[in-house]
């Protein structure tokens, strides 16, 4: 009997499965479909409320993550497939973050920028972290691009830890991850992807922008969480 009551359930999400993933137009030689048209606008909405710094950004990331995993998975980019589910976890943290986290003051949290002393630890950070994840991928999955993979993903969950904190060195992050991130999705073929991840980066500057201004002066400088 629950087999029967939960048929009418699958079948629907096996109908807007099919229906998401059927292409709506061509561009560049690939099909651009519904789940990644849906995942682009709700990454803009995103980046708009991060740049505002508007905690709606954080839901919001987590449904784009969930989306876009599920597209990732399907160009074999598990690297960024796997990210995805990382990023709705950070999301939640960061949600957490923004609405809880205090300073090494116990102040609640405000835009800083890092001391630099801590900028070249999370780059080192970064930069060892890479070449792990792309053995990892190399090893362990088919995909076919595991170092151009694993520079985004690795950089991306910097940017995160960057944005949840309220450093101002989030936006150069996303500026140099989404820059690189329009070269693999460009090798994948996801064109509308890649014009995204060029907004991306576009708004990240403004976003940089934007924080610049809030930032006290002197900048305060945080140890960090």
């Amino acid at each position: 009997m629950s087999g029967a009551a939960l048929a009418p359930g699958q079948a629907l999400a096996h109908a807007l499965s099919e229906s998401l993933l059927q292409p709506l137009a061509t561009l560049g030689g690939s099909p651009v479909t519904g789940l990644e048209l849906l995942a682009c606008v709700i990454s803009v909405w995103m980046v708009v409320c991060n740049a505002r710094v508007n905690p709606l950004g954080w839901p919001l990331a987590m449904a784009s993550s969930a989306l876009y995993a599920w597209l990732f998975m399907h160009s074999r980019l598990y690297g960024e497939a796997a990210l995805q589910g990382v990023f709705i976890a950070a999301a939640l943290w960061g949600w957490w973050q923004w609405q809880r986290g205090t300073g090494s003051d116990g102040a609640a949290l405000v835009v800083r920028r890092m001391g630099r002393h801590q900028r070249l630890k999370l780059a080192l950070a970064t930069l060892a972290a890479w070449p792990l994840l792309a053995l990892l991928l190399d090893h362990a999955t088919d995909s076919d691009v595991p170092w151009l993979d694993a520079l985004p993903t690795v950089g991306s969950l910097a940017g995160t830890w960057l944005l949840a904190r309220k450093w101002l060195d989030n936006w150069p992050t996303w500026v140099a991850v989404n820059l690189v991130s329009m070269a693999l999705f460009a090798v994948k073929g996801l064109w509308l992807t890649v014009g995204l991840y060029m907004l991306f980066a576009l708004m990240a500057l403004w976003g940089w922008r934007a924080w610049a201004a809030l930032v006290p002066r002197p900048a305060a400088v945080d140890a960090g969480r």
